[in-house]
This record gives C-alpha cells, sequence and structure tokens, in this order.
C-alpha cells in the first residue's frame, strides 16, 4: 500500500468509527495520524478538510453545552468590562477594602475573560477560525473556544504555536495587569499580595502543569512540527 493509500485507508477507518458512535479520537489513532500528517505541509493543507470534519464530528458528539463563538466572545468581553469597570471604581473609592477587594476582581475578571477572546483575535488574523464556545479544562471547568480543525492545519505550525500561547500569555498577565492600578488606589497592602499571589501561582502551574496538559504542550508540539517541516 503507498502512503497516500495508506493515509487515505487511515482517515476513512476513523471517520468511519466516529460515525458509528466511537469518540475516542486517540484511541482511533487520529492524533498518531495527524501528528505524521503536520510533518508535511503539503499533506497538512491535502488531509484538512477530512481531518477537520472528523475532529468536529468527535467534539460534538462529546462536548454539551456548546455556545455560538459569537455569544462566548460577547460574554466574555462583558466579563473584561466589568474588570475594567471595578479598576475604575478601586481608584474612585476612599475606602481601602472596597479599592481591595474590586482591584482583586478585576484580576481574576481578566485572567478568565481575555483566554479565549485573545485566542480567537490572533487566531483569526493568522487564519484559523472557530465554531464554538464550551466549559472544559481541569476542574473547575472554565470557558474554552474550538479551533475549526480544517483552517487550523492549513496555516502553519508557527502560527497555531502562536495562537495556542497567545490566551496564555493573556491570563498570566491580567493579575499584573491589574497590580499596575494598584498605587493609584487606596487599596491596602494585602490586595497587592494577593494580585501578586495569583500571578506568581499562574505562571508556576504554566511551568509545572501547562508544559505538559494545556497550552504550552499544544505550542511545544506545533513547534516540533514546525522543525519537522523544515527539516524535509
Amino acid at each position: 500500500m503507498s502512503r497516500a493509500e495508506g493515509f487515505e485507508a487511515e482517515f476513512a477507518r476513523i471517520e468511519a468509527a466516529v460515525d458509528a458512535g466511537s469518540t475516542d479520537l486517540r484511541a482511533l489513532g487520529f492524533w498518531r495520524l495527524l501528528a505524521k500528517v503536520k510533518a508535511d505541509d503539503v499533506l497538512s493543507s491535502h488531509w484538512a478538510e477530512q481531518a477537520g470534519r472528523i475532529d468536529r464530528k468527535a467534539f460534538e458528539a462529546q462536548v454539551r453545552p456548546r455556545f455560538p463563538v459569537w455569544v462566548g466572545n460577547l460574554v466574555m468581553l462583558l466579563g473584561a468590562a466589568l474588570g475594567s469597570f471595578a479598576v475604575g471604581v478601586a481608584i474612585g473609592t476612599n475606602d481601602g477594602t472596597v479599592a481591595g477587594l474590586t482591584l482583586v476582581f478585576a484580576g481574576l475578571a481578566w485572567s478568565v475573560a481575555l483566554h479565549s477572546p485573545t485566542h480567537w483575535l490572533v487566531g483569526r488574523i493568522v487564519g484559523i477560525r472557530f465554531i464554538w464556545y464550551f466549559f472544559g479544562g481541569p476542574f473547575p471547568p472554565r470557558p474554552g473556544i474550538k479551533t475549526d480543525y480544517a483552517s487550523y492545519l492549513r496555516v502553519s505550525p508557527v502560527a497555531r504555536a502562536w495562537m495556542h500561547g497567545s490566551g496564555a500569555v493573556a491570563t498570566k498577565l491580567a493579575p499584573f495587569l491589574a497590580l499596575a492600578f494598584w498605587p493609584a488606589t487606596d487599596a491596602p497592602p494585602w490586595a497587592a499580595l494577593v494580585l501578586l499571589g495569583v500571578g506568581v501561582f499562574q505562571v508556576v502551574t504554566d511551568v509545572v502543569l501547562s508544559t505538559k496538559s494545556s497550552d504550552w504542550k499544544k505550542v511545544r508540539r506545533e513547534l516540533r512540527a514546525a522543525r519537522a517541516q523544515a527539516s524535509r
């Protein structure tokens, strides 16, 4: 069997299994197959449509509830706006406790609300489309945004890495952004310490966990694909 016929047979086998109700793509060998496809930019483009179709079928069979992208972005941007309003309250009030609580709230709100819209913005800039918002991730569940995998495969691995890394960076910067407003408020020192602690905690968990299971793992994966393509 030729290499092309081998890929065709494998994609057909996996799609048939998904259509029959089997949605564990890892067990079906989908991601191992995709790793081979990603090593070649021509193969990535050629198999993008079918890979995207399989990925979407499996995702939609497993994940509920799902929300349109515009709804998710609107909710996230409202959350970011609420964080900005909280900073305004912190700056405007003479009550130190209120200032501290609202400043901490802003840092936490931005950490959650800026993550997925940043993925979306950078993704759209580089040519990646998105299909759903959903709740996922390790406990506690948090909003996530699902890529259209066909468009994802059609862009370069480096562009995909930028998209994955962008949301992680936005989340990690959020507490420090709120902390930057602390000198302009009457918030007590504990508020600054809480924001600093949240920021440091997020950075540490990224180093320890995310490189193995989340955004930075995906960044490393796509950079490996970029090196594989460059070596061909």
